[in-house]
C-alpha cells in the first residue's frame, strides 16, 4: 500500500514538474494577477485619481473601474463627499456616546486681542476636498499647511478686536470672514480645499484672570441691563406725553379755527347790516331799534324785561330791589 502511494506521488512530481507545465501554471498565475490588478472599485463618497507611470492620468468616479496591470497605472481614492474636521486649542481623545478632550492646548488658542488682552479661542473648521488632483500632488504636508493657514487667520482677526466684542457681538463676524480668508489662501495655493464653516467655540481669558474678568463681565451686563431699562422706560413715557401735547395742540387749533369762523361769520353779518344801512339808513336805524325793543320787553323767558305783567307793584314796572341792593353793596 505505502509503495502504491509513493508510485502515485512520483507520477504526480513528473507531471507538474515537467518545463511545459510549470510554464503553464506561472503563465497562469501571472494571468490572476494581472486580472487581479486591472480592477478597483471607487466608493459613492470617492474620486478615484489614476496615474500612469508615476504621472496623472485620469479621476474616475464611483463605481468598478479598470485600469492597466503590474503597476503601470496606480489609483488613489480621494474622499471628496466626506466633510472633514481640524480642531484648534483642543482635541478628541474618543469619540462615542461621551466624547473625551484634551483642553487648554495653549500653543494654539492663547492670542492677543487689538485691546492688549490675552485670550483663549477654541474654533474647528469643516472642510472638503473639491479637487483631487491638486489634493495629491500640489502641497506635500497638506494637513499641517491646513493647520498653519487657519492660525494665521483668526490670529489676524482676534488681533484686530476688543476682547469683549470677540467674545459677544463679532463672534459671527469673525467666523464668516475667517472663511473667506481661509479658502482665498488655500485657492492661491491650489490645495484643492474649500472650507464649509468656521466655528468658534471656547473663547475665554486665560486662568489667571477669569475671576477679574467675570467681574468686569458682570458690571457691564448690569450698565447694559440699566440701560436698556432706561430706554423702555423712555419709550414708555415719552410717546405718551407726545400723544398728549398733540391733543392739547389739536385742541388750541380746533378752539383758534372756531373763534376765527365766529369772527368772520360776526363780520359778515355786520358787514350786511352795514351794507344795507348804507342805501336807507333811517329804515335801518329804526328797524334795530324795535328789534331792539322787542327784544327787551319778550317776557321773563328771554332777558328780563322792564314792564311787569303780573302788576305786582303800583306801577307795572318791575323791582330792582336785587340790581339796588347790588348797587349799595357796591357803595
Amino acid at each position: 500500500m505505502a509503495q502504491s502511494n509513493v508510485v502515485d506521488l512520483k507520477k504526480l512530481s513528473n507531471f507538474f514538474l515537467k518545463p511545459s507545465r510549470i510554464l503553464w501554471i506561472t503563465a497562469a498565475l501571472i494571468a490572476l494577477w494581472a486580472a487581479g490588478s486591472c480592477f478597483f472599485k471607487v466608493d459613492e463618497t470617492e474620486q478615484a485619481v489614476i496615474t500612469r507611470f508615476g504621472k496623472y492620468y485620469a479621476t474616475l468616479g464611483p463605481g468598478l473601474q479598470l485600469k492597466l496591470p503590474f503597476g503601470i497605472d496606480k489609483n488613489y481614492n480621494v474622499p471628496v463627499k466626506v466633510v472633514q474636521t481640524e480642531q484648534f486649542g483642543f482635541q478628541t481623545i474618543n469619540s462615542g456616546i461621551r466624547n473625551e478632550y484634551k483642553n487648554n492646548i495653549t500653543d494654539e488658542s492663547t492670542m492677543l486681542t487689538g485691546d492688549l488682552n490675552i485670550v483663549d479661542v477654541e474654533w474647528i473648521i469643516q472642510y472638503r476636498i473639491t479637487d483631487p488632483r491638486a489634493w495629491l500632488f500640489n502641497v506635500q504636508d497638506k494637513r499641517q499647511t491646513i493647520r498653519d493657514i487657519s492660525r494665521s487667520a483668526i490670529n489676524v482677526l482676534v488681533g484686530d478686536r476688543a476682547i469683549l466684542d470677540i467674545m459677544g457681538q463679532e463672534r459671527t463676524a469673525i467666523e464668516n470672514l475667517a472663511t473667506e480668508s481661509m479658502n482665498q489662501k488655500f485657492k492661491d495655493l491650489g490645495l484643492g480645499i474649500n472650507v464649509n464653516a468656521v466655528k468658534l467655540q471656547n473663547i475665554v481669558p486665560p486662568k489667571g484672570v477669569q475671576d477679574a474678568f467675570e467681574d468686569v463681565n458682570k458690571a457691564i451686563q448690569d450698565m447694559n441691563r440699566f440701560i436698556n431699562e432706561g430706554k423702555e422706560a423712555y419709550n414708555s413715557e415719552i410717546p405718551k406725553t407726545q400723544g398728549q401735547a398733540d391733543q392739547q395742540v389739536q385742541i388750541a387749533e380746533g378752539y383758534a379755527s372756531e373763534r376765527v369762523n365766529r369772527a368772520r361769520g360776526d363780520t359778515a353779518r355786520f358787514n350786511s347790516v352795514y351794507s344795507e344801512y348804507s342805501r336807507s339808513p333811517v329804515i335801518t336805524r329804526n328797524r334795530l331799534y324795535l328789534e331792539t325793543m322787542e327784544e327787551l320787553f319778550d317776557g321773563e323767558d328771554k332777558s328780563p324785561s322792564l314792564i311787569d305783567k303780573k302788576l305786582q307793584n303800583v306801577l307795572p314796572v318791575k323791582t330792582l330791589t336785587s340790581g339796588a341792593g347790588t348797587a349799595k353793596s357796591g357803595e
